[in-house]
């Protein structure tokens, strides 16, 4: 979770040269605006750019957790959305090495620009950061093994049309990896099956559910399989599905 009131850091340009991926890219083909459905759900408020602060987290060996059971490796490339002041980043730098690579995004600027700050410091050539927007994370197409969202699901205000410009940037057997608390949206989490249904109306297939306990909840991840639907068809959630309306049981499939 990020700090919507953070102070804004001023940093020279050369040094956000070396972090901020912002090269000019490809301008799309005019076209007609698309429109996707609104969640029928309250969104959470972006209150802190930390959840917890980092030394509690290690105690609980949290983001080791969490990269293990996602299979992070030397030489993957992962996305760290809602990145904050970057617990996950720096750890995901160190596990995937200098063959691998680290885009840490975030949708607060002065976030994301002390972010900069602390990539540049511990000298971290093999991360980069971005700003994104809260309905698009702004990810190249193609371009990762993993996409991590921790603590951060319950805040996003069109998560439709996020998943659904999310989709390109993962490779053939991409995973996206979901770190929340299980409980309202309202109260800083979303509910399992909720989760579930909201990826599976953009294309998602859940592929594994597990306790999260160091991490305040549960870890989920998710593969894109088939087409991705038009914004028109994309059916919107109830609030609270029940596990025979999102098609669960629990646990991994």
């Amino acid at each position: 979770m990020r700090l919507a009131g953070a102070a804004l850091f001023l940093i020279p340009a050369a040094l956000l040269a070396g972090c901020d991926e912002t090269r000019p890219r490809p301008q799309p083909e005019p076209s007609e605006e698309l429109a996707f459905p609104a969640a029928d759900r309250p969104v959470a408020p972006i209150v802190s750019s930390r959840w917890s602060t980092e030394e509690a987290r290690d105690r609980l060996n949290e983001a080791d957790t969490v990269m293990n059971m996602a299979d992070i490796r030397p030489g993957t490339t992962v996305a760290d959305i809602g990145a904050g002041e970057g617990y996950y980043t720096v750890r995901l730098a160190a596990r995937v090495g200098a063959k691998g690579r680290v885009l840490a995004q975030d949708i607060v600027p002065g976030v994301r620009d002390a972010l900069a700050q602390r990539v540049a410091r511990d000298r971290l050539d093999n991360v980069s950061v971005r700003l994104g927007e809260p309905e698009d994370p702004k990810l190249p197409e193609n371009s990762f093994d993993r996409v991590f969202m921790v603590h951060m699901y319950h805040e996003i205000e069109s998560p439709y049309e996020f998943l659904w410009r999310m989709r390109p940037s993962l490779r053939r057997d991409g995973l996206v990896v979901v770190v929340d608390a299980d409980r309202a949206t309202e109260n800083h989490g979303t509910p399992r099956a909720l989760l579930k249904c909201e990826f599976a109306a953009v294309g998602y297939r859940q592929v594994a559910i597990r306790d999260m306990p160091s991490a305040g909840g549960y870890l989920a991840m998710f593969k894109a399989e088939g087409p991705r639907p038009e914004p028109s068809a994309i059916k919107p959630c109830p609030n609270r599905p029940s596990a025979k309306a999102s098609g669960a049981p629990m646990g991994d499939e």
